[in-house]
């Protein structure tokens, strides 16, 4: 390997980043600005106008930064060790396994054994953690993590396993990222309560209804050709009153509404949170 033409390639994208980051830099000081004036109100009168129940603790991370990565090629060598499956290497990133044997995705309690199903018969199964369970559909979503953090909706760094009517587990699509670095550490993040009021000023949080999740994660800023970077992100779980739950992505530096497209392997920034 000619290490001298990597590291000038390294140089040479890193510089890009930086200045692509600069360039985000007036627009992130004003919004954070903004950000901060709807902090001055009370998050908890905002809150009580609209009946809104708020009662969690506060998320403290520290060290949150930017986050660059590269998809994993896959080979065969590595799937050697998982048995029970065909799996089909597509496209070098991207793995698809069916089951030629069965195997139950519930114990005998009817509990969800992820896992163990993880640990078994998925490659790197750990580094994942699930997001969401589909009953209707008979399948489980779950995202890779970063620094121990998980990636929101990034087509990359994706698990779906799927099964049948006798929870017996039929297939499961598979993406992965390395190779992380963390970069830009001097940012400040937009609080939770911030966030949050910021959402009840602009009207995302409905009436009557309750917080009932915080988490900081990432989310896709931008997408080179091998190289991915994501940017620290608020999610914000709400109950309505109906019993429905919603979803809030908020970029945890610019202020941004993500509202993730699904096949949910696009993003789009919506409407900046602010006052």
């Amino acid at each position: 390997m000619d290490w001298s033409k990597t590291k000038t390639i390294f140089i040479v994208v890193f510089s890009i980043l930086n200045i692509f980051l600069y360039s985000l830099y007036l627009s992130q000081h004003t919004e954070a600005q903004n950000l901060q004036v709807a902090g001055k109100t009370s998050v908890e009168e905002l809150l009580k106008q609209e009946n809104i129940t708020y009662n969690l603790p506060q998320v403290v991370k520290n060290n949150f930064s930017y986050v660059s990565a590269n998809s994993v090629s896959f080979s065969a060598e590595d799937l050697e060790l998982l048995e029970g499956q065909d799996i089909e290497i597509v496209d070098s990133t991207k793995l698809e396994s069916t089951f030629h044997i069965d195997v139950p995705i519930q114990n005998a309690k009817g509990e969800y054994i992820f896992d163990e199903f993880k640990t078994k018969y998925v490659w790197q199964g750990a580094e994942y953690e699930l997001w969401e369970v589909n009953e209707d559909e008979k399948k489980a979503l779950f995202f890779q993590k970063a620094n121990g953090e998980p990636i929101f909706y990034s087509s990359n760094a994706m698990l779906v396993i799927h099964w049948d009517n006798d929870y017996k587990v039929t297939h499961y699509e598979q993406r992965l990222l390395e190779e992380f670095i963390n970069f830009n550490r001097k940012k400040d993040l937009i609080t939770q309560d911030e966030v949050i009021g910021s959402l009840a000023t602009r009207g995302y949080l409905k009436h009557g209804s309750e917080i009932i999740g915080v988490t900081l994660g990432y989310s896709t800023l931008v997408q080179l050709t091998e190289t991915q970077v994501f940017a620290p992100t608020w999610n914000i779980r709400v109950k309505l009153e109906d019993g429905e739950i919603e979803d809030y992505f908020i970029n945890a530096i610019e202020g941004k509404v993500i509202d993730f497209q699904m096949d949910r392997g696009q993003e789009e920034e919506t409407d900046e949170v602010e006052e």
